[in-house]
Parts: C-alpha cells; structure tokens; sequence
C-alpha cells in the first residue's frame, strides 16, 4: 500500500522548508561574514576598523572563500532553529486562534509567540553559532610560518592536553626561567612546576585565540561541554526581541494588507480573512521589512552574543570563578542579558550589515519557500 496523501504533504512541506532555509542561508551569508568581523573588529571606542579594511583583511588572508567560512555550520544550526521558531509560534498562534469565531491572532498574542519561539530558536541554535563564529574569525588569520630556530617541539603531556596544536616557545621559555632564577625558591623542583603553566610555555600568558579553538573535539578538551552554550543569555535575548518584532510587525502588515484588499471589495467580506489569500510575493515582502525592523530592534544583543563567543575561557579557569564567587561586572541589566561593560562603545557595529543580511534573508526564505510548494505541491 502506498503511503497516506498526508505523509506525502507533509515530506513536501518539510523538504521546501529545508530548501527554502539552505538557500537563504548561502545567500547571506557572506554579509553576515562580514557584520561578525566588524562586531569583533573594535576592542575600544578609539580602535574600530572600517568596512572597507575588514574586507581588505579578509581578502587578503583567505580571498573570496573566506566570506564562506563557517557556512556549514550556519546551514546546520538554522535548519532547526528556523524550524523551531516557525514551528513554535504555529503551535502557539493555534491555541490563540483556538474558540474565536475569526481567525485572527492580534499583535500582542503575535509578538507573546514570537518570543517564545525565539528562545527555542536560541537553546536550538547557539553551539552551532559559536563554531560558526570561530570559523569566521579564523578566516582573517593568515597562516604562520614556523620557526624552527625560535620554537622546538617538545613533549609536554599538560600543554598537550589544555592548549591542543600548541608548541613551547623555547626563547621565552629560557627568558621566563633567567628572570626567576634569582628567587630563592622552597619548591624542589621549580622547572617542573612552571611547565604545568600553559600559559607560560606558549609565551604569550594568554588564552588561545578563538581562531585556534574552532574545532568541536578543542573546545570541548579546553574549555568543556558548556562552552558550547557560551552566549545563551545574550543570544536568547537577542532572539526573543527578534522573534517578537518579527512576527508582530509581520501581522501588522499583514492585517494592513488584507484590510486593504477588503475596502475595494463589493460587497463588503464579513471577517477579514475572507478578503483572501496574500500573495507569495507581497507575503515575502513582508516578511523582509519585518525581518530588517526585527534586526534593528535586537542588534545590540547580537553584538554582545558574538564577543561573548569569541571569548576563550579554559574550563578549569571557569571552575576557579565558580568556586570564588566571582561577580559578572556591569549594571543589573548587562548581567542578566550577558552584556559587557567593555563593549559598550561597539553595540551598533554592523548593525546595517545584519538589517541587510535580515531582511534579503527573510525575504528569500519565504519567497523560495511558496514557489517550491507552487512549483511541487
């Protein structure tokens, strides 16, 4: 027996969403390649770089498959993000729908499921997002040609372990011990004990840049599992004011669509939505000026979301925090939405950069989304 008209539906719906939400993923993401670089470009209010030399550096350091990097990642962190936000905010939208005699949901109830839909999105989407980020971020790092006489490659388990990829520089290595050695140490064996100093041996002090924690297997090793969830909290507001713009204004402009459509009809329809379907075109539309109010509205979320991510913490670092208590800086606001107080001066970096990226990538969606259900269904 062949399988019910219901089964065949719903795999055609399913397999336009897929096709809709990979083609818009590609189509935008080198605007979005760009719009993290400038994100994270700025370390202050006097060191920003301009579009124009962000996109020289890239380049330089990648050429044209650099705005690619990290795509596959994007593709796979949307298919159930996008999923999940649309899927939430039907199954929420039904129950407001559930017992009126209209099928109408108001902007309040449209902007209440929105929300919710976006935290879904957001727990769904973030360990993809921070691969992808790194991904990116490593684009712009030209590769670094080793010196043999300057770093040697020697054994150390510990190093190993905390730094994956990571040699000794063996001359600051000899500078480090030259400075300590005219203490008078009690420790019987002080070489021993610095070389359990990661930091120390790579000879910067610092963490890894997130460029060289871009694999899953490192980031776990380094900085372990919840790492992959680091930026939920700016991400997860970042997307509840998205999904709750979004579907707002795109009800608003729906409805304003449909009431338009209802003043020119003779006779007069009784209920709104017997002023008929939207087309597949004005609905796209729609769905891109939403997408870029959307995009504005929660930019600055987004922002603190993606210097959160390329922010490397070792796992036994966080632990540290953990057990001393270790207060988030910043005003209540900023601690419970994950902002920093570092980043205040850079929030609106590339801000039209993602309402671009927002709006083409919503208008597609949808667009490519009808014409594969006309086209196949």
């Amino acid at each position: 027996m062949g399988k019910p008209l219901g089964d065949s539906v719903f795999a055609g719906h399913a397999a336009a969403g897929v096709a809709a939400i990979t083609a818009s993923a590609v189509a935008v993401h080198p605007l979005d390649t760009v719009k993290t670089l400038l994100q994270l470009s700025a370390t202050g209010s006097q060191q920003k770089m301009g579009l124009g030399q962000v996109v020289d550096r890239l380049m330089s350091a990648s050429g044209p498959a650099g705005f690619y990097s990290g795509i596959g990642w994007s593709v796979l962190g949307k298919l159930p993000g996008l999923g999940a936000r649309f899927g939430t905010y039907e199954l929420l939208t039904a129950f407001y729908k559930d017992g009126k005699e209209d099928n109408y949901v108001s902007y309040s109830e449209a902007m209440l499921a929105g929300i919710a839909a976006g935290a879904v999105e957001s727990v769904l989407c973030t360990p993809f997002e921070l691969l992808k980020l790194r991904s990116q971020v490593g684009s712009v790092k030209p590769m670094k040609a080793t010196d043999p006489a300057n770093i040697t490659k020697v054994a150390f388990p510990l190093l190993s372990k905390l730094l994956p990829g990571y040699v000794p520089d063996i001359r600051v290595w000899n500078s480090s011990v030259s400075l300590l050695s005219n203490l008078s140490p009690k420790h019987p064996d002080m070489m021993g004990a610095l070389k359990q100093h990661p930091w120390m041996l790579t000879g910067s002090g610092k963490p890894p840049l997130p460029s060289d924690v871009q694999v899953p297997s490192r980031v776990i090793a380094l900085e372990g599992w919840g790492a992959l969830w680091r930026g939920l909290r700016p991400g997860m507001t970042r997307d509840c004011v998205f999904g709750g713009m979004f579907f707002s204004t795109w009800q608003f402009i729906h409805t304003a669509m449909l009431t338009w459509s209802a003043v020119n009809m003779n006779p007069q329809p009784s209920k709104l939505e017997e002023a008929g379907p939207v087309s597949p075109f004005a609905s796209s539309l729609a769905a891109g000026f939403s997408g870029v109010v959307a995009a504005a509205a929660s930019h600055t979320f987004d922002t603190a979301k993606s210097r959160s991510e390329c922010t490397v913490i070792p796992k036994y670092i966080a632990m540290e925090r953990r057990l001393l208590k270790w207060k988030v800086p910043g005003n209540w606001i900023e601690r419970k939405t994950g902002i920093s107080p570092a980043d205040r001066n850079v929030l609106f970096r590339g801000i039209g950069q993602r309402m671009a990226r927002s709006g083409f990538a919503s208008f597609l969606l949808v667009g490519s989304y009808y014409f594969v259900i006309d086209q196949f269904l």
